[in-house]
Parts: C-alpha cells; structure tokens; sequence
C-alpha cells in the first residue's frame, strides 16, 4: 500500500479489542492518527457517524471505515505485507493462515470467553467451574497447537497474527491473576497443565507491540470496577 495512505484508529487504551489493532500497527510501523473514544460516556453522535455499533476500534483507512477488531487487524495484516501472516497463494500460504485462524478461535471460545464468566460468578462453586471449564478448553485446544512454538506460533521468532489476535487477552490474563482478580488457582492450574501456553504467554507479554500501550493499573482499577458493576446488577 501506499506511503501517503492516511489511517485514523478511533480506540481506547483500556480495551483488548482494540489493543488488537495497536499491535498490528506498531509491528507493521505504518503511521496513524489516534482519536480516544471514552468507553465510560454514551457515545457522541459524531462517533457513531464513523461507527454505528459505537465500539471500537474503528479505522478509517483513506477515508474508508473498517470496523470490528479482528477485521480490522486482518485488513491491516492484508494491506502491508509482512511478517506476520503469508499472502493466501504464496507457498504454504492458505494451510499457514489456517492453522493461525484455527488458534485464535481456540483460544478466543474454549479460554477466553469462559474467563469473562468470572467477571459475574459470586460463589466459590460458579468460580470454580469456570476455571475447570476455561482450563481443560486451554488444556485441549490450545496448548497442542503450541508444541512448535519458537517462541511465537508455529515456530516463528517473530510475532504472527495469531499473537496480534491474542495477545491483548492473554497480557491480560497474566496481569488480572496476579492482581488476584482472577482465582491462584487458576494460574496455578495453567502452569501444572499447560508448560507450552505458559513459555509462549511470557514471550508474548513481554513484547514491545504487546506492551506498548498496556497500562496495567489501568486495567486492573477498571476491571474491578466493571466487576463490582456487574455484581451489583446480578
């Protein structure tokens, strides 16, 4: 794509969706434009002229909007060719882009949307299943696809789109176990059973596109408050 392209990222620092996006962008080292949303506000009618769903990311690229976070990550992946995922008719290409398309989901439905459910859960055994739940998904889906990594997916000593789809949630992850947010024993769980997810999670976490805008006070002081919220309205 073009030098003069003009991209704006409408985002917030706070949420792992769009975090996506920063990743793709700051691996790819294209310059962007970066409006703020404020996710604690209804949002104003100019935004939701860019985006009706009123969420972001949302990207305007060249004055074209593209919207929803993986999407978006793909389109960026797609328009600046790079490391992170192979064109789907180069050799190997579209096998490569399944088997990142394939972790991505693993993770995203047998770990991570089950984790969400601890944000509600009140009592000991709602806690406790959750945990059983996201840990034998994470056990079975995810860490087998992990058996190669070096130390990012499939081998790659370089971050994939599997990590820029990924790896917003899993710093997350890290960070919200150590705060206590999510149960020791969950972490403790991980460890004992997923020695692949650990090795690549602290890989992941660690990277400069990873960390780049994470602000884990942040998150941690609005994860609780998102916690305390939903509580309160159970």
């Amino acid at each position: 794509m073009a030098s003069q392209d003009k991209l704006i990222l409408y985002t917030n620092h706070r949420c792992p969706w769009a975090h996506r996006a920063h990743i793709a962008l700051e691996e790819l080292k294209v310059p962007f434009e970066e409006v703020i949303i404020d996710l604690d506000k209804p949002r104003t009618p100019e935004y939701l002229k860019v985006n009706p769903r009123g969420l972001v990311p949302a990207l305007s690229y060249n004055g074209e909007i593209i919207i929803e976070s993986g999407i978006v990550a793909q389109f960026l992946a797609d328009a600046y060719p790079s490391h992170l995922v192979p064109a789907s008719n180069a050799p190997g290409g579209a096998l490569r882009r399944a088997k990142i398309a394939l972790f991505v989901d693993a993770y995203s439905s047998k770990v991570n949307t089950p984790l969400f459910g601890l944000y509600r859960a009140t009592s000991d055994e709602e806690i406790n299943a959750i945990v059983e739940k996201a840990v034998t998904g994470l056990v079975s889906e995810v860490e087998p696809l992990l058996a190669d990594a070096s130390p990012f997916f499939g081998g790659s000593d370089k971050l994939t789109l599997a990590e820029v789809l990924t790896g917003s949630f899993v710093i997350r992850l890290k960070g919200l176990t150590k705060a206590e947010i999510y149960p020791k024993t969950l972490w403790s769980q991980i460890e004992e059973k997923a020695p692949n997810f650990v090795k690549w999670l602290e890989a992941v976490s660690a990277h400069p596109s990873v960390t780049s805008i994470y602000d884990e006070e942040a998150i941690i002081a609005g994860t609780k408050a998102r916690i305390a919220k939903l509580r309160a309205a159970n």
